[in-house]
């Protein structure tokens, strides 16, 4: 039996630039772009590393340096092994038996490489799908309000990605999901309320992206820190960006997409003045500017390296593409995945 699961890119519509604040947010998946799992039985273990994101071989200094801007240091390998290990040791925390068998995994990507649209958690929530599949373990064993969490201890614990639980809450749900990480919640039993929401109300997008981008993992700055000290400037604007959220949400289900364009905009804005223009980038200011100047909204769809917004009624997105790359962006029409992908 082979078994192949796919996990799609994902867009932050609003709410928290991340999710360790304890705020709210609306995020979903876009058939763009996507991770591919395939897993299938073998007399040993084997991860199968991707001709192109694994490489180790290169015809010249300067095609090792390339591949190094376009995929950074390490390809997906790792993020198998590493879900691999992190889903035998849940397993095992809570007595789940699994059968003595063994697999063959190899992967696929498409997923633009280090501009915060959650292409490492796409590799690992693909993977734990896959092993669930495989070793038949049911959702009543490892729930799907729980998933999120594995595959946050995956890149978080067992690599040191810094991350949140956003990404992998809407890839394991799938489509557009509203989510609420209050406090009592988190701390009281480690995870949100999480509401899916109709990809329908959602309006035509947009999505552009850095073409030489840095590691999207970078550019959490010190906020994290300033926000445990109890800072008052951050934790304002955190009930702020929670509040944003909440009148998206009005926006979203009144279909009130001028409102919501000018809500991103002003998500963007108060992330600008927390993290400060050293933090945001040169580049990623060019994004949103050159976006706003041809009157699109736009925001960061994740920590950086891309822009999201909404494309306004009676506009074409081929002005912004001409803008777009001339600047050396890329921009893609969203294509909105309406359900959690399984092949």
């Amino acid at each position: 039996m082979i078994i192949r699961t796919q996990t799609c890119a994902r867009v932050g519509l609003i709410g928290n630039p991340s999710d360790g604040f304890f705020g709210k947010t609306i995020a979903a998946s876009i058939g763009n772009f996507s991770a591919r799992v395939t897993l299938w039985e073998s007399p040993s273990l084997q991860i199968v590393p991707h001709p192109t994101h694994d490489p180790s071989q290169f015809p010249s200094l300067d095609a090792l340096a390339e591949t190094a801007i376009q995929n950074g240091y390490y390809g997906g390998m790792r993020l198998i092994f590493a879900a691999c290990k992190r889903f035998a040791q849940y397993c095992r925390e809570n007595d789940i038996p699994l059968p003595r068998r063994n697999f063959t995994v190899t992967y696929d990507t498409d997923i633009p490489r280090q501009v915060g649209l959650a292409g490492s958690s796409a590799i690992v929530t693909a993977t734990v799908k896959a092993l669930m599949q495989f070793y038949g373990v049911a959702e009543d064993a490892l729930p799907r309000h729980i998933q999120p969490n594995l595959v946050l201890d995956v890149e978080m614990q067992e690599l040191a990605i810094a991350a949140g639980l956003q990404d992998r809450v809407v890839q394991v749900y799938g489509g557009c999901v509203h989510m609420d990480f209050a406090r009592d919640l988190m701390e009281s039993r480690g995870y949100g309320e999480y509401t899916p929401l109709d990809v329908g109300l959602l309006p035509p997008t947009y999505v552009a992206w850095d073409s030489h981008p840095s590691d999207s993992g970078r550019i959490h700055s010190d906020v994290r820190s300033r926000f445990l000290r109890g800072d008052p400037e951050v934790v304002a604007a955190m009930r702020e960006f929670a509040c944003l959220t909440d009148e998206a949400l009005k926006a979203l289900k009144a279909r009130d997409y001028g409102r919501l364009g000018d809500l991103m905009d002003a998500n963007f804005d108060l992330r600008r003045r927390i993290y400060g223009d050293e933090v945001i980038g040169e580049r990623n200011l060019r994004m949103v500017q050159a976006a706003r100047k041809q009157g699109f909204p736009a925001k960061f769809p994740g920590s950086g390296g891309a822009i999201v917004g909404l494309i306004p009624e009676g506009r074409d997105i081929a002005d912004l593409e001409e803008q777009c790359a001339k600047a050396g962006f890329k921009l893609a029409k969203i294509a909105w995945e309406r359900s959690q992908a399984s092949l």
